[in-house]
């Protein structure tokens, strides 16, 4: 009885010395070798810390855990940790204590935490994706029309609307994309995705993941465990990774998966850690304290940085640069690689058990490519998850971690089933892979009417082309495609689907918490956006000392009607630049608009969501910008000197400025481009100015646009500050002008301006003011909702008459590469080089522009870029952070130079300064061409530098782009005939 009572208040005692800190250490007796005590103590120490915290109540034992920590003089103590409320460099070490060396350790990781989770009996959701006669197909112009002229704008716009009333038939053609595909993906299986560009990889995998291009058809039909897609949310149940890497470039890559992981939620780890921990104690079984800590410090949704992005960042590899900005084109950030990496992480911090990865080594080496894919198949294969990746050109090595593959080419698939089989496959049709050649190669190329007779090897019979729709009958009557059909015949048991595996829930987290996530990553960017609210904040300073100025108060006379018309002219002036200032968030709403949209089509968060914290924290800027302005002018100038006059201006202003922010926001979402934007807002804004009352007075309006003046917002502030200013006791005096003799001054200037004469109307005024600006921001939060990224799906379709005669020029590829151009002038990466086809000198030659051969060499080359604030506040003391050093080599004429190196190695930092393009940073080094000192005004006239990003005019055709460069590079006596020759 007793030793009960005290085991109990034992227990007791523990839970009140732990409870009191989130991070608590035991207590050890100071001194030597002598009071040190013996490892059984030790361990029954740590027993009795598990039994405290198996007392706590469910909620409070789910965020207490007790973890081994060496301190610096080599002893090992016993920690009870809050695992929510872990610091940065707890983290760390329970990170490195997990994922010591990643290559080595993350397998052996997940296999510890799922045999924690075999061991007591809970089966991991697994979900089966099967799609069934897919087709999708869109609309397209034909040739020349389908090119963006005001004349073929117009043309569609006009036949589009008869189009709408069914007065004339379509013009567009059908594009089919799909034709009619079946298959399954499983879980526990690699899947690679394989295809020609432009096969129709993109497509099919939006398909599956319920996010297809909203102006293509789809029929047949997706289903995950059975389930249809509209029996749950499909967007939260899977996660489609696209090829576009669309990041806020303010970020760092830190910030950018915590906030990803925040708003994604945890999904079903609370249920499942909540289930382990029950059968835990009712087994006796004493759980691992590292995967104890991780799958707590995992379950807990609303953490503002959660360990799962620590994990992310190290299977990534991105630990390095986790505190790096991302960049985008006016910001230095990571490399491309790493972006792409970035776009991978963002969506494996979710709670997301399927994953359809879109071209996700792009911009990667071999070696970076292989470690991914490798820890995707141990996530994979321990965890079950279902995943397909699309590779463009996987590497031999890469492509074997595959356990099935499915290949798509021109809208069909082809084959899909076992990787072992492939071969074997097409084998069967004719076609053999050489033993050196890579098989992903081999698969890519062997269904192109360029490539595929190179790979026939029944000699004794005569090749022929064998079309992509044989290929896909083949494949129906092999064993594999057989197996796969017959299965797809048999309904999925939907009894066997886990009931945690389909998310019903649309978002993952609450209301409230997707609010906070918002605000403060809303917040976190106006921060790294300071210089230019400091800007706006200095440029209304100058306009203010401008305006009074030229408004000076000692040429502001009083009393007369001469006198009003100037202060009129001052409050318009007023009214423009507070208007103005807020122009600013039109481009600044823009930037953000693609992230927006691919973060709400992921189900990240709702519109409302985006909107309201941009709303908020620009409310303090409407209430600094507007002070500044009138504390600086409306003395100075000369206004009513009331104090209550001074404040009701001020709240005029304020209520302007927050219109017009809210007018501007509202203008981008509906533009969605900087373009069609700029030329909506310009239009908005002249028709605001015009109709607001001062440019034409109300009075002065033809009837049929007089409701004009009641829609514009400018026509209730021009009243309110007009009706603030004249309705004052110095504009008070009789008018001596008999036609108005029997009213004050202040009131036959309102008049003349058809201005309102009542001092309730400036309440109003201001009322209006304030309910523009709601319905302006209910407007963008709508548009937000339900528009659209402006970029569509819609693809050329060649005139029939140039098809045909393509079709026959690829007959015989070999006749059209006998007929190429025997001498080719390569400019790669600011190396001029002259390849020439020595065996057909003799042949006729094509033309050849003249040019002198020139070498490159640079010696210790060194660059430096000043320290990140965010190194500098880890503990980083140097100022420079340098990139390249010392950096030497050198390139020939007539030598191809390849260079290679790792995710981030600094190649394109290399080129970007061997081609002087950067911008910031220091450089020292030599660079010489052809033995002369570089200069960079004559290096730019022979050298051609091909950058890694696509940047392009959308409104040109290639070949127009193609002669428009041509043209740039000719020497200007070049007459006109011969450049278009």
């Amino acid at each position: 009885m007793s030793a009960t009572i005290s085991k109990d208040v034992l227990s007791k005692s523990l839970r009140m010395s732990f409870g009191s800190a989130s991070v608590r250490e035991v207590f050890t007796t100071p001194g030597g070798d002598v009071f040190q005590r013996s490892g059984r103590e030790n361990d029954n120490e740590d027993e009795l810390k598990w039994a405290a915290i198996e007392r706590l109540s469910t909620d409070d034992g789910l965020r207490k855990d007790v973890l081994k920590q060496t301190l610096d003089d080599g002893k090992v103590v016993h920690q009870e940790v809050d695992v929510t409320n872990l610091l940065l460099k707890d983290k760390k070490k329970l990170m490195e204590s997990i994922l010591k060396i990643v290559e080595e350790d993350n397998e052996r990781f997940l296999v510890r935490l799922r045999d924690s989770i075999d061991r007591v009996g809970i089966d991991i959701p697994k979900i089966e994706v099967r799609f069934e006669h897919l087709s999708i197909e869109g609309d397209t112009y034909v040739g020349s029309r389908a090119l963006p002229t005001l004349w073929n704008a117009t043309i569609n716009f006009v036949e589009g609307a008869l189009e709408k009333v069914k007065l004339i038939p379509s013009k567009k053609r059908v594009v089919k994309i799909l034709h009619d595909v079946s298959g399954i993906v499983k879980p526990s299986r690699m899947t690679l995705l394989l295809g020609p560009p432009g096969g129709g990889k993109t497509t099919l995998l939006k398909a599956l993941a319920a996010v297809p291009d909203k102006d293509l058809r789809v029929s047949g039909k997706v289903s995950y465990c059975g389930h249809e897609l509209s029996d749950f949310i499909p967007q939260r149940t899977c996660a489609y990774i696209s090829q576009h890497d669309l990041h806020h470039g303010e970020m760092t890559v830190r910030e950018t998966l915590d906030f990803a992981g925040r708003s994604l939620g945890v999904g079903t780890r609370y249920e499942l850690l909540k289930e382990l921990s029950r059968r835990e104690k009712e087994l006796g079984i004493k759980p691992d304290p590292e995967i104890d800590a991780f799958m707590k410090a995992t379950a807990v949704a609303g953490q503002e940085s959660s360990l799962v992005t620590d994990y992310v960042l190290k299977i990534l590899g991105l630990d390095t640069c986790a505190d790096i900005m991302v960049g985008d084109q006016m910001r230095r950030g990571i490399s491309g690689g790493q972006k792409k990496r970035l776009t991978t992480g963002e969506m494996l911090v979710g709670p997301a058990k399927v994953f359809f990865m879109d071209e996700i080594s792009t911009g990667l080496d071999s070696s970076t490519t292989f470690q991914i894919v490798k820890y995707m198949r141990q996530m994979v294969h321990i965890m079950d998850v279902t995943m397909i990746i699309s590779l463009l050109q996987p590497p031999p090595e890469t492509f074997e971690l595959f356990d099935d593959i499915i290949l798509l080419s021109e809208g069909h698939i082809v084959y899909q089933g076992p990787r072992e089989n492939v071969l074997e496959f097409f084998e069967s049709v004719g076609f053999k892979c050489p033993e050196r050649k890579g098989i992903a190669d081999f698969l890519q190329e062997v269904t192109s009417l360029k490539d595929q007779e190179q790979y026939w090897f029944r000699k004794k019979q005569p090749y022929r082309f064998i079309t992509v729709a044989e290929f896909e009958e083949h494949f129906s009557n092999f064993h594999v495609g057989r197996e796969l059909f017959d299965e797809l015949e048999v309904a999925y048991d939907k009894s066997k689907a886990h009931p945690a595996a389909l998310f019903t829930e649309r978002y993952g987290i609450s209301n409230m918490e997707l609010f906070k996530a918002c605000f403060s990553r809303e917040w976190l960017l106006m921060k790294r956006n300071s210089f230019l609210y400091m800007f706006k904040t200095f440029q209304i300073i100058i306009m203010a000392i401008i305006a009074f100025t030229v408004f000076s108060r000692t040429e502001m006379k009083v009393g007369q009607i001469a006198d009003g018309n100037k202060f009129c002219g001052a409050l318009f002036l007023c009214l423009i630049n507070v208007m103005f200032n807020g122009t600013a968030e039109l481009a600044l709403t823009l930037f953000r608009l693609p992230v927006f949209f691919k973060q709400r089509d992921s189900l990240f968060y709702p519109a409302w969501a985006f909107a309201l914290p941009i709303w908020l924290l620009r409310i303090p800027l409407s209430f600094m910008e507007s002070l500044i302005w009138i504390v600086l002018t409306y003395y100075t100038i000369g206004f009513a000197p009331a104090a209550s006059r001074f404040f009701r201006q001020f709240l005029v202003f304020f209520a302007l400025h927050q219109m017009t922010l809210s007018l501007i926001r509202f203008i981008a979402a509906i533009g969605r481009t900087l373009v069609v934007a700029n030329t909506i807002g310009t239009f908005t804004l002249l028709i605001v100015f015009v109709l607001g009352g001062f440019i034409v007075a109300k009075d002065d309006l033809g009837p049929w646009i007089k409701w004009g003046y009641y829609v514009s917002p400018m026509s209730y502030a021009q009243n309110a500050i007009a009706i603030n200013e004249f309705l004052d006791k110095r504009w008070s005096t009789s008018n001596n002008d008999t036609y108005f003799s029997e009213e004050t001054v202040g009131k036959v200037i309102l008049k003349s301006r058809s201005m309102y004469l009542d001092e309730y109307m400036f309440w109003i005024c201001v009322i209006a003011l304030f309910a523009f600006s709601f319905l302006f921001n209910f407007c963008f939060i709508l548009a937000l909702t339900y528009m659209n990224p402006s970029a569509d799906s819609k693809s050329v379709t060649m005139d029939d008459d140039k098809s045909k005669t393509n079709e026959q020029g690829n007959r015989n590829p070999k006749e059209s590469t006998e007929k190429s151009s025997a001498s080719t002038i390569a400019m790669f990466e600011g190396i001029d080089m002259d390849v020439r086809n020595n065996k057909k000198a003799g042949k006729k030659r094509g033309m050849v522009l003249p040019f002198q051969p020139l070498s490159l060499a640079f010696n210790h080359v060194n660059y430096y870029v000043v320290m990140p604030a965010e190194m500098k506040a880890k503990g980083t003391e140097e100022t420079c952070l340098q990139l390249l050093r010392n950096v030497s080599g050198a390139f020939r004429p007539g030598v191809l130079t390849a260079l290679v190196g790792v995710s981030g190695a600094g190649k394109t930092t290399l080129m970007d300064v061997l081609a002087g393009r950067k911008t910031g940073g220091y450089t020292d080094g030599s660079i010489i061409i052809s033995g002369y000192p570089k200069n960079q005004s004559t290096f730019a006239r022979i050298s051609g530098y091909c950058e890694q990003n696509d940047i392009h005019s959308p409104h040109v055709t290639v070949y127009e782009s193609l002669i428009y460069s041509a043209w740039l590079r000719l020497s200007p006596d070049i007459r006109e005939e011969t450049r278009k020759g």
